[in-house]
């Protein structure tokens, strides 16, 4: 629809920040802090397709975050019911409890909404991306829209950087690693290589173990960038060592991203969706990077 801008617009912190391709990084981290959730991972084991198509699965959810964030409002709120459908339909049961809970839980919802915003923003500001603190509470309040499509009540939902800091702070006692935990952050950390992708690699004379080893760095990044309280969950270290090397791992991620992606047609580099959305904030007279 020609010059409507969607939820949020070309002025909105979102715009800004959903424009960097190191979010892709924060993407994985959610996933890591999501899994510490026991019933929000045990939901995701007993109803998802993940494990047989993993890529399919990051293929969706990535369209759907696109769409929410540059899609216009008709587009934004047809997938965001398709969404909510689907969640009403189905549900879970907790593996410590054996209680069977619908996945449309609130608490649910609101954790996995929390843990991803999260780690988009401070994936993005660790990564080098500047955004002053109204800034970063104005990414949390605007995605209080984000969090009401998926059917909570936005008065429930972290809105600033402190509420953020006290929500986590308050689950933190309602978290535990879980086998479900332990496998999903297994399968994030070596997942299978797509089978086309041993062809494609011979076309174009590259070999898989260097694509491998790569992402498995990355994959160890998104680790080091958890919390220091969600790391020692999983085993690890909570020293702020770790978090000065994510820091530095996280920074020369997005200059590589930033040097590969400005040798790349603008058409392939940039999805469709955020074209599309620049375009129709052009046609309104709005100049967006």
């Amino acid at each position: 629809m020609s010059g409507d801008l969607g939820l949020f617009g070309p002025d909105s912190v979102t715009w800004k920040l959903h424009r960097e391709p190191i979010l892709l990084l924060g993407g994985l981290r959610s996933l890591y802090l999501q899994a510490l959730h026991p019933r929000a991972v045990a939901a995701v084991a007993q109803n998802s397709s993940y494990r047989a198509d993993p890529w399919g699965r990051l293929t969706r959810t990535s369209a759907y975050v696109g769409t929410v964030v540059w899609g216009t409002t008709d587009e934004v709120h047809k997938i965001a019911a398709r969404v909510r459908r689907l969640h009403s339909r189905m549900t879970a049961v907790d593996p410590r409890t054996g209680e069977r809970f619908p996945l449309d839980e609130p608490e649910l919802l609101r954790w996995v909404h929390v843990a991803e915003v999260e780690s988009f923003l401070t994936t993005a500001t660790r990564a080098g991306v500047r955004l002053t603190p109204a800034e970063i509470d104005g990414y949390y309040t605007e995605q209080l829209l984000a969090a009401e499509l998926m059917g909570l009540d936005p008065a429930t939902v972290p809105a600033t950087a402190d509420q953020v800091d006290a929500y986590y702070a308050e689950m933190q006692p309602r978290l535990s690693l879980t086998r479900d935990s332990v496998e999903t952050a297994m399968f994030l950390t070596l997942p299978p290589v797509p089978r086309n992708w041993g062809s494609r690699a011979v076309r174009l004379g590259l070999s898989l173990g260097p694509t491998r080893w790569a992402y498995f760095g990355i994959a160890a990044t998104a680790i080091a960038m958890l919390p220091p309280w969600a790391r020692r969950m999983y085993g690890g270290l909570g020293w702020p060592t770790t978090d000065r090397t994510a820091d530095l791992s996280a920074r020369g991620l997005r200059l590589l991203l930033s040097s590969v992606l400005s040798t790349i047609p603008r058409s392939l580099r940039v999805a469709p969706m955020r074209e599309a959305a620049l375009a129709r904030a052009s046609a309104a007279g709005i100049t967006a990077s």
